[in-house]
């Protein structure tokens, strides 16, 4: 059996962090944090609970505010059309406290006091015809109708309420068709009716409250007719600022005249050192100029200045955030970093390579103690990067990766009581599930990441993901090699320090065959006793796009492929399903075997298979593997995605279903004796290997980020040591959480 667990600290913080909602209410508006030490290694934000929309009723969690007393969160449900409310008294046990129809689309949402939630409401025929309401709802009686609806005559984005309770701010965007084309531009402007910005005077019972418009048009030099606003922020002198995206452009405004105080671009940037190539391959190579900052969400520093996430929409996107002074004067621009942060965390969304990167879409300010932090939520890239923000002029230092759900875009500081939220808008429609998380700013160092990547020879970020396969060098107990699937387009053998804390990928090891690169399904590696390496790649049957064979390679330690085995033509016909996941061998010469697991059942039988090949003789023989069953309890497949060998001719076989998060049943680490088993030439005659249950995974999986458990642990390695590690694969981010989790067991007992 397992030793006792022992989780990865992982990497410091020289600060920490905190954040506001994309679209919804800014963390100002709260009291400043208790006051304590200056944010260090020592001190970190860990998530303390994922609650999940579905358990109110909802169906997503878009953005997200807080109370005034940080004790309830009211998110906007923009596909059911409602407000879900949740009582964080327990940050870590959060529970459902109801929800409310709203019967339109809710694109934010901001709390005024304890009892008041503030909901800007779209209810636009078509992008032609916007429209929209404000709804005023008591926290109170949520079973009551809006204490107030007022219209606001076109199609709302972001809300925003001034600290002091006494006006509220919508953007209103009439937001484009981007199938509509201009001036050959598919998506282009302009497109009518203009949008601007709504002024909402809290004075009075909701009912008693009125409304003033201020007309945003004739401003930006882009699209001067159609100016888009996106975000609106509210600063302690009830000036709001306003983004208008596609304009590139900054408005302030005074809420109490309604004036327009002053406004300026948003300005280009020209970066080196990115991926602005969608090929399957991250290399931080291109250079990209002139390209608009185009703004997202916008928020206000201390000092007065302004931070903006420049996700882009139109043709920009910087791919960072950009600190200006009330004048419109840069004070700090994040360059390269977002994306470099991205590639060495694992998380770099390659899919976005050629359009916006990881793009940083929302930002946050608030204080906690002593310190300033910059909260910058990136929607592809599944994280928040922490900053702590000195003063103007000086540079934001980063300080913490914090991981999220798929497609964070609601982020929410509540400093007074150490917390940070985000909420997600991660699709149904797509099969995944939104979450909002909750993070504790805490003592200690951050739990994540597990994994980084170094440096490559040219002193960047090394890139790496997917790890689907993992084993222990033979010779030391520090290192371990890891391969990817297919995702990034070129294979790879990964060397990665695990005397470090997280995990170092310290090298990657190109794969070629004749010279040329090769791009496989890498599925499971293993360690060949006179030097190099077995890798298996997983292929697809007679998939209806492209064909490929489960393939068993032998690789030289510099990479270049030596050998190819295929599988017996009869055997191959038979695959109905996922292939090859997993590889491990035994003795060396010509008493040298080596196994395979095949992930899932072929042939319309109940049992997946095990394969051994003979390298001296060359001939294949097979077993069969019970799985524990043929279906997850929520419906799922149920197959292997490892196998390791052990010293003594046994093995570790890695059994799991398809599901995340609570939908989570199967993440199982078995042992079969592979020595006593002797296997079948034919396919049929195949005998089932006894299996022993070593260890159930899924409290380590769930221990790691609470109330997450990623789908797909797929490595498993036994260093020399004798201690046992198990990885997740990321997927690329492609749809997936994108975590990499890498779990450390302790020592295996003989």
């Amino acid at each position: 059996m397992l030793g006792a667990a022992i989780l990865a600290p992982v990497l410091g913080l020289a600060g920490s962090a905190g954040a506001t909602g994309q679209h919804g209410r800014p963390g100002h508006h709260g009291p400043s944090g208790p006051s304590g030490p200056t944010l260090g290694v020592e001190r970190s934000f860990q998530r303390v609970a994922t609650f999940f929309p579905d358990d109110n009723g909802s169906t997503v969690a878009e953005i997200v505010t807080a109370t005034d007393d940080g004790m309830t969160l009211v998110y906007g449900d923009s596909v059911g059309q409602g407000i879900g409310v949740v009582d964080i008294t327990d940050p870590a046990g959060p529970r459902p406290a109801g929800r409310v129809d709203l019967g339109g689309e809710v694109t934010s949402v901001a709390a005024l006091g304890n009892d008041l939630v503030l909901a800007a409401v779209s209810r636009s025929e078509s992008t032609a015809a916007p429209a929209g309401t404000l709804e005023v709802v008591s926290l109170d009686d949520l079973a009551a109708p809006p204490l107030a609806s007022f219209d606001l005559g076109g199609q709302p984005d972001s809300i925003d309420v001034s600290a002091d309770g006494r006006y509220a701010a919508i953007a209103i965007e009439n937001e484009r068709d981007e199938d509509v084309t201009v001036d050959g531009v598919e998506g282009g402007l302009p497109q009518l009716p203009a949008g601007g910005l709504v002024i909402v005077d809290l004075v009075g019972e909701p009912s008693q409250w009125t409304t003033r418009n201020v007309d945003l048009t004739g401003i930006a030099d882009r699209f001067p007719e159609d100016p888009e606003p996106e975000f609106v922020a509210i600063n302690g002198r009830n000036i709001v600022a306003v983004t208008l995206q596609e304009n590139n452009h900054i408005v302030l405004v005074d809420l109490a005249t309604g004036r327009i105080r002053s406004d300026f671009p948003a300005g280009s940037v020209t970066l080196e050192g990115v991926d602005a190539t969608e090929d399957g391959v991250i290399s931080l190579t291109d250079t990209i100029t002139d390209v608009a900052r185009e703004p997202d969400a916008i928020a206000w520093t201390p000092s007065g200045g302004l931070v903006t996430a420049n996700e882009g929409d139109l043709d920009g996107g910087s791919r960072g955030f950009t600190v200006f002074d009330w004048d419109g004067d840069v004070t700090f621009d994040s360059g390269t970093s977002i994306d470099e942060l991205a590639v060495r965390h694992g998380h770099y969304p390659e899919s976005r390579s050629e359009a916006k990167g990881s793009e940083p879409e929302g930002v946050a300010v608030a204080r906690y103690g002593h310190d300033d932090l910059v909260f910058v939520g990136n929607e592809r890239g599944n994280f928040v990067a922490v900053y702590q923000y000195l003063s103007t002029g000086q540079p934001a230092v980063f300080r913490q990766f914090l991981p999220t759900g798929i497609a964070p875009e609601g982020l929410l500081a509540i400093p007074q009581r150490d917390l940070f939220v985000v909420a997600d808008e991660a699709s149904p429609d797509d099969g995944l599930a939104s979450d909002i998380a909750i993070y504790q700013l805490q003592d200690g160092a951050p739990t994540y990441p597990m994994v980084v990547g170094g440096d490559d020879a040219d002193g960047a970020p090394l890139p790496w993901g997917t790890l689907s396969g993992l084993v222990g060098d033979p010779n030391d107990a520090d290192v371990l090699y890891g391969v990817p699937d297919n995702y990034y387009g070129r294979s790879r053998i990964f060397t990665l320090d695990v005397s470090a804390q997280p995990a170092v990928v310290t090298a990657a090891t190109e794969l070629t065959l004749d010279g040329e690169p090769v791009d496989l399904d890498l599925e499971g590696i293993a360690v060949r006793p006179q030097g190099g390496f077995w890798v298996v790649s997983e292929g697809t049957g007679a998939a209806p796009e492209v064909e490929t064979t489960n393939q068993l390679v032998s690789v030289a330690a510099d990479g270049t492929v030596e050998d190819v085995i295929e599988l017996p033509a009869e055997v191959a016909a038979l695959q109905a399903s996922n292939g090859y996941e997993g590889v491990a061998t035994f003795g060396e010469g010509d008493d040298e075997q080596v196994w395979v697991a095949f992930q899932r059942q072929w042939g319309g039988e109940a049992e997946v298979r095990l394969g051994r090949y003979t390298p001296a003789t060359g001939q294949w023989a097979f077993a069969r593997y019970a799985l524990d069953g043929v279906e997850s309890a929520a419906g799922g497949w149920v197959g292997l995605s490892e196998l390791t060998a052990l010293p003594d001719g046994r093995a570790l076989v890695l059994e799991r279903d398809n599901q995340r998060d609570r939908a989570a049943a199967i993440k199982r680490l078995y042992v079969v004796d592979l020595a006593t088993v002797e296997p079948a030439a034919t396919w049929d005659d195949a005998p089932t290997v006894d299996k022993e249950l070593v260890l159930d995974l899924l409290p380590e999986l769930g221990a790691m980020l609470p109330g997450v458990v990623p789908d797909k642990p797929e490595g498993v390695a036994l260093a020399a040591d004798g201690q046992l590690y198990v990885v997740t694969d990321n997927d690329g981010i492609e749809d997936a959480l994108g975590l990499t989790l890498l779990l450390r067991l302790g020592q295996l007992d003989s």
